[in-house]
C-alpha cells in the first residue's frame, strides 16, 4: 500500500488497543460473489467501527493471515480497501494501523457534512419521503430505552444518512455513508456514549418535526447549529477525553 501518514495524533487510542486483536475470535468470511479481498475487508469494517478493533489498533497481518485463513496478498487487498475508505492508515516500517482521527479529520468531516447534509433538507421533501429518517428515529428512542447506546450510534448515523438521501443523488448517498463510517473512529475511543448522543437524540426527533411540518428553512437552520455543535463536542472530548 503505497499512502503513508506520521503517527501523531491528537486523539491517542484506547490503552487496551494493542490488545484488541489478540483478544478477537474473528470467524473468517464465508465465501461468496464477491472477491476475498472484499470479504475480508468487510469483516475488518464491521470490527473496526463496532469498536472491537478501536483506533490505534495494529493490525498484524500474522494474526490476521491466521484469524481469517486468507493469503497474505488477500490481506494486503483488504488493507487497500479499507486505506481508501480512510478506516486504516499505513505507517512505513511499522505496519497497518485503525486510524486515529484527528480534530483536522473531524472539523473536515464536519465541513463535508454541512454541505451534503443542508443540500438534503432545502429540497422541502413531502413527508413520505421522510419514511427512512423516521424510521431512523424511532430507532435511535428504542436503542436508548433499552440503554444500547451502541445501537443509538448505529440510528443516528442512519439518520443523517437519510438526510443526505433527500437529494435523491446515489453518489452523495454513497460518499456521505463512507464519512459517517470514517466518522464512528471517533465514537469509538468514547468510554460512555451516552453523554453525546443523548442530546442529539432529542435533536434527531426535533429536525424530523421540522421537516414533517414543511418548514425545510427552519430545519436547515437547526441541522447547521446541530452539527457545529456536534463538531465542538467531539473536539472537546479529543482535548479534554470526556464528551
Amino acid at each position: 500500500m503505497e499512502s503513508t501518514e506520521p503517527p501523531a495524533r491528537t486523539t491517542r487510542p484506547s490503552p487496551a488497543a494493542g490488545d484488541a486483536l489478540a483478544r478477537l475470535s474473528i470467524e473468517p468470511p464465508a465465501q461468496g460473489r464477491a472477491s476475498a479481498a472484499r470479504l475480508v475487508a468487510g469483516t475488518l469494517r464491521a470490527l473496526i467501527t463496532g469498536a472491537q478493533l478501536p483506533p490505534g489498533t495494529r493490525l498484524s497481518e500474522k494474526a490476521l493471515v491466521e484469524k481469517l485463513d486468507v493469503s497474505r496478498n488477500t490481506l494486503r487487498e483488504a488493507f487497500r480497501i479499507l486505506d481508501q475508505e480512510r478506516l486504516v492508515v499505513h505507517r512505513m516500517n511499522h505496519g497497518v494501523f485503525v486510524r486515529v482521527l484527528s480534530a483536522e479529520d473531524v472539523a473536515d468531516i464536519y465541513t463535508v457534512r454541512r454541505a451534503l447534509e443542508t443540500a438534503g433538507v432545502r429540497t422541502a421533501p413531502p413527508p413520505p419521503a421522510l419514511a427512512e429518517a423516521a424510521a431512523a428515529v424511532e430507532a435511535g428512542e428504542a436503542a436508548a430505552a433499552r440503554d444500547d447506546w451502541i445501537a443509538v450510534t448505529d440510528a443516528d448515523l442512519s439518520f443523517h444518512r437519510a438526510l443526505g438521501a433527500l437529494t435523491g443523488s446515489e453518489r452523495i448517498d454513497s460518499f456521505l455513508g463512507g464519512l459517517l463510517g470514517e466518522l464512528r473512529l471517533a465514537f469509538a475511543v468514547m468510554p460512555d456514549r451516552r453523554p453525546f448522543h443523548e442530546t442529539f437524540l432529542v435533536r434527531n426527533r426535533a429536525l424530523l418535526d421540522l421537516l414533517t411540518a414543511g418548514r425545510a428553512a427552519d430545519a436547515e437552520a437547526e441541522l447547521t447549529a446541530y452539527l457545529d455543535d456536534a463538531e465542538a463536542m467531539i473536539t472537546d472530548f479529543m482535548r479534554k477525553g470526556r464528551p
